[in-house]
């Protein structure tokens, strides 16, 4: 039985098996690397966080974005420069070759807990079954594609996640309703408009928030203290949840829950600005009150806030609504498991460790988000979690080897 098994492979799954290969502890990891970057985001999107606040993480910060950008010859600066997608997602794969050369590109498939409650089961695609004391559960988020429920039932002929929107040629020649007003909906229908497809935007917002364009000025002192710079942006809040999760992990539940759910709201990047304001219809203010298939077209009812209503006929709409987390969701945990983990609002309830109720599971990225904040829903957060969790592995792996040690000794000494 291995002492560590991670499952996922995007940021945080690497930064945790950096930091446990650096610390000389044993493990596997498993899945396809930066899958959900690579597989789930529009191609030719930018990332929001900065480029200091993009990297993956190893103990000896060894191979930063930035020292990749420099080997590669592409383009980057700490600040104001945005990230490409792609030279994201390059920079993720060249940081699983290089500093977690373990990686096994396998999906996992089911996960329960072995019948002695000592360790875990994980089965894999390719029929293996591996044994692990504990595990890592880095999952990002596409296992949490929230769809509201009045479009859910329209069929995935008629209605789509963002998520599972990277390209515009299925759309070409098609009408397209994008629903929502954050960085996925506006990317998504930037991508389809510059594409040719006819392509509207629908959001509950009264206005569309994009970020501030850098000036490329110095900001002074007292900009500097009002609003200090933070993986999240700019701002006191900001900074806090970047930098002392540990201690957003002592508030109480309701406000944690409501700090994660209000922080950092929907919001473009400024170069999507150009693609959407005065290229894309955009419908503000509206609420679905409900959705139905005709005629092969899809009839969508919308109420304003002034109480009109409007009715769209589209062919296809995109959910650009965000994610939910919900243990539910993880159909590969066994139903027993699930139904051992103490939850809060749909979050596993972490301990600072990162572990959940059930001994040896623990929980990172956005599933983490109840327990340590707005920071794990960013790739800037694998930072703070690789650390913490690696901290409390090592002594976990120690306690078992040397409750294991003195077993032995006694059984020799009979």
């Amino acid at each position: 039985m291995h002492d560590i098994a991670i499952v996922g492979a995007g940021p945080y799954g690497l930064s945790v098996a950096a930091y446990l290969r650096k610390r000389g502890l044993s493990f596997r990891i498993f899945g396809p690397p930066m899958d959900t970057w690579i597989s789930h985001m529009p191609k030719g999107m930018c990332l929001k966080s900065d480029g200091f606040a993009s990297d993956l993480y190893d103990p000896d910060r060894a191979f930063t974005l930035k020292k990749f950008c420099s080997e590669r010859g592409i383009r980057y600066a700490d600040r104001g420069i945005p990230v490409q997608l792609n030279t994201f997602t390059s920079y993720g794969v060249a940081f699983s070759e290089r500093m977690v050369p373990e990686l096994e590109n396998k999906l996992v498939v089911g996960v329960e807990r072995t019948q002695d409650k000592e360790g875990f089961a994980i089965h894999l695609d390719s029929g293996e079954t591996c044994y692990a004391k504990r595990v890592v559960m880095a999952v990002g988020v596409t296992h949490f594609e929230h769809v509201p429920e009045n479009l859910e039932g329209l069929g995935a002929q008629y209605v789509s996640h963002s998520a599972r929107v990277c390209e515009a040629a299925p759309f070409k020649g098609k009408d397209v309703v994008v629903v929502g007003a954050g960085a996925s909906a506006l990317d998504t229908s930037g991508l389809l408009k510059a594409a040719g497809v006819n392509v509207r935007l629908v959001a509950r917002r009264a206005e569309l928030k994009f970020h501030s364009k850098p000036t490329g000025k110095p900001r002074t002192w007292w900009q500097r203290l009002r609003h200090p710079d933070s993986g999240l942006g700019p701002g006191l809040r900001s900074r806090f949840f970047s930098n002392a999760p540990w201690a957003f992990h002592f508030f109480p539940e309701s406000l944690r829950l409501k700090a994660v759910q209000r922080t950092l709201g929907p919001s473009g990047g400024y170069f999507i600005h150009d693609m959407i304001v005065g290229k894309v219809p955009t419908l503000l203010g509206q609420t679905i009150e409900s959705a139905e298939v005709r005629d092969g077209k899809v009839h969508l009812h919308l109420q304003g806030k002034d109480g009109s209503s409007t009715e769209l006929v589209t062919e296809h709409i995109i959910a650009a609504t965000g994610y939910k987390v919900s243990l539910e969701r993880l159909r590969f945990l066994s139903a027993d498991l699930r139904s051992e983990i103490r939850e809060g609002s749909g979050f596993p309830i972490l301990s600072r460790d990162f572990e959940c109720s059930v001994p040896g599971l623990y929980f990172v990225g956005l599933a983490a988000a109840n327990s340590f904040g707005p920071v794990m829903r960013f790739a800037f957060g694998a930072g703070f979690a690789a650390k913490r969790i690696t901290r409390a592995l090592k002594r976990e792996v120690a306690v078992g080897r040397a409750r294991v040690a003195s077993v032995q000794l006694a059984v020799k000494s009979e």
